[in-house]
């Protein structure tokens, strides 16, 4: 089973940023008919750690390890709003994201120690650096350059309102297109 981590803002937050992506040229191109891959709302999420396929008898390793790095925040959960936009890759691999504001240290450190936790019960996860953000479209090379770089330059003044990240989630996903993710089990946070 292909599995990842991840925090899920609030339907509120959700709905307030979709609104604004609404407004881009991202939106108005996928509504002509081109295929620029906007992210699903009801899915939208923040990723701590990507674990890729690990087998179902590890499940239950997976979850204690979980369960362990979610207990750090117990105290207070971060408080994290979306704001600002970024951009990996270009051409073909181009993804445009907002950026994850607030008490960001604090989702770092949750991250961390989701990592260290399956590496640990030796499962391996990504070995990217973290980097806070929650993806808005994968539009490629389908999109001008000059369109990108514009939606880019709107949401940079794009402020979300904050929200407390409530619970680690462990998630399954199934490859797409589209992608379908299955909520596995979640932890207070």
């Amino acid at each position: 089973m292909r599995l990842f981590t991840a925090v899920y803002p609030p339907a509120e937050a959700i709905d307030h940023l979709f609104s604004e992506v609404a407004g881009l040229r991202l939106s108005a191109t996928a509504a002509a008919g081109t295929n620029v891959r906007l992210a699903d709302p009801g899915q939208a999420h923040v990723t701590l750690a990507f674990l890729g396929e690990v087998d179902p008898a590890r499940l239950a390793a997976v979850r204690q390890a979980l369960g362990l790095a979610a207990a750090t925040t117990r105290d207070s959960p971060p408080v994290l709003r979306l704001g600002g936009s970024g951009r990996f890759g270009w051409g073909r691999s181009t993804i445009l994201w907002v950026d994850v504001r607030g008490e960001v240290d604090r989702l770092v450190e949750l991250a961390a120690a989701v990592r260290t936790g399956l590496t640990t019960i030796g499962i391996p996860s990504d070995d990217k650096p973290f980097r806070p953000h929650l993806t808005i479209a994968r539009p490629g090379d389908r999109m001008p350059h000059a369109d990108i770089e514009a939606d880019l330059a709107a949401l940079d003044g794009y402020l979300g309102p904050s929200w407390p990240a409530g619970e680690l989630v462990l998630v399954q996903t199934h490859p797409g297109p589209p992608p379908a993710y299955h909520r596995l089990a979640t932890w207070p946070l």
